[in-house]
């Protein structure tokens, strides 16, 4: 008898891995909503293979894989069995860029299927919202191919495509930045008006001030430690016109022409803003090859002088692992999950993401006729709440990131096999920023200049 329920219960769950995104996870998010739950399977794929991306490029792990017996070439052999694995090229680097490659073409595949799906009565809504365990197999088939890829000019190619791909996804995390800080400041203000004034401005008031400072002690930072009287001349032209840019912003958002067509803009999402601003500056400033420019942070905690040479200097020898990476990832799991779960009502961040409005995480479910609640799918209706492809879109930007970040933006060289900092990522990070800041300006001068237009 137990053997028969155990066998329908693992029915139950094959049926629900080749079903629809509310029966996968109806348990879980009993009050979440059909296209919401379906990004957040996208989005685990993503960090799944992030996950496995991190254990590849762990120190040490090629030596422990090394003493597997029959495993890697040139390590010990079992009798009777050939050594197979070239385990250079399974960890490290290397390893990372074929995981994200497989994982761009995953999603690449996937946005490319489903454009203009405009009906949930499309056909192609169905493998959208179905078929997981089918979705999770080709992932693996295109993983175990990616692997098979000769080394020749692979790393070199496809690094310049995660510097582009990167590039737009700096954007987008901006654009994202942006919304939250416009829903953020728009929730507390509507709870600032309806309840205790005092204590939601107060909270305003304090997160403003500690972006703000923050911003402040990071531009100080940046001009000790990353500049030099007679050198570094780049990091201090990047740094003062960020500054210069953020102060900018600041002042804009609260002009008094601005408040009266944006009332929801203020200083909030400025210095939220200006705070990334930094950041991006930050990990910019990290990429440059000149050490004297760029000091590891190992140095600058034990105060090493940044003249003197560093192990992370040494050709070949790369720091897989620094604070910029940690603070980029950090950032990018922030933004993956936001943009799967997140509910705007501004309208120009809609357009820009394909989103309808309220197309979010909100919602209370249905009660099934056991009394359970179930997830609710919100687009049986004709239309969709996103758009399919340009959300596959940006995991694809995502997992170039993804492979960026892990590998410290190094370049690889075939040559010498070695990996080095290169100067176009600095320019690309640097070009996002000002990017970045000029979409925030518009989104604050647009209502002046096209007054008969609706920007909310």
């Amino acid at each position: 008898m137990g053997a028969c329920m155990a066998l329908c219960s693992l029915a139950s769950c094959a049926s629900c891995l080749c079903g629809s995104a509310p029966c996968l996870l109806c348990g879980c998010c009993p009050s979440s909503r059909n296209s919401t739950v379906t990004r957040l399977v996208f989005s685990f794929f993503l960090l799944l293979g992030t996950l496995v991306s991190v254990i590849m490029i762990l120190p040490g792990m090629e030596a422990q894989l090394q003493k597997i017996p029959g495993f890697c070439q040139g390590a010990s052999t079992i009798p009777g069995m050939e050594n197979q694995f070239n385990c250079d090229v399974i960890v490290g680097y290397k390893s990372v860029y074929r995981m994200c490659f497989a994982m761009t073409c995953f999603f690449f595949l996937f946005s490319a299927i489903m454009v203009r799906v405009q009906s949930s009565k499309d056909p192609r809504a169905s493998i959208q919202n179905g078929f997981w365990f089918f979705k999770f197999l080709i992932l693996v088939g295109i993983t175990v191919g990616a692997f098979f890829i000769p080394d020749g000019t692979f790393h070199t190619v496809w690094f310049y495509f995660g510097v582009v791909g990167s590039f737009i996804f700096i954007v987008i995390q901006l654009i994202l930045l942006i919304d939250f800080a416009h829903s953020w400041n728009k929730i507390w203000v509507g709870n600032a008006e309806e309840g205790n004034s005092k204590c939601w401005f107060a909270g305003l008031l304090s997160f403003t001030f500690l972006h703000y400072a923050l911003a402040f002690t990071s531009v100080v930072l940046f001009y000790i430690y990353y500049t030099q009287p007679n050198d570094c001349t780049e990091h201090k032209v990047f740094i003062s016109l960020n500054l210069i840019f953020s102060v900018i912003i600041s002042i804009v958002s609260v002009l008094p022409k601005v408040q009266e067509a944006q009332p929801q803009s203020g200083l909030l999402q400025a210095s939220l803003i200006s705070l990334y601003t930094m950041y991006v500056t930050w990990s910019a400033m990290t990429n440059n090859p000149n050490r004297k420019c760029n000091p590891s942070l190992l140095s600058l905690v034990s105060n090493v002088s940044s003249s003197e040479p560093t192990p992370t200097s040494a050709p070949g020898q790369v720091q897989w692992w620094d604070a910029q990476s940690i603070v980029g990832l950090v950032i990018f799991l922030f933004c993956t999950l936001y943009a799967s779960i997140r509910s705007s009502s501004n309208t120009q961040v809609n357009k820009l993401m394909q989103t309808e409005e309220g197309g979010g995480y909100g919602g209370e479910g249905e009660v099934g006729e056991d009394g359970v609640r179930r997830a609710v799918d919100n687009e049986e209706e004709e239309g969709v709440t996103y758009s399919y492809s340009f959300f596959h879109f940006h995991l694809c930007l995502a997992s170039l990131y993804i492979m960026m970040t892990l590998t410290n933006w190094y370049q690889p060289d075939t040559t010498t096999q070695a990996i080095q900092s290169s100067m176009p990522a600095v320019w690309v990070k640097i070009s996002s920023s000002w990017l970045g800041l000029g979409l925030y300006l518009w989104t604050l001068l647009a209502p002046l200049m096209f007054p008969d237009r609706d920007f909310s």
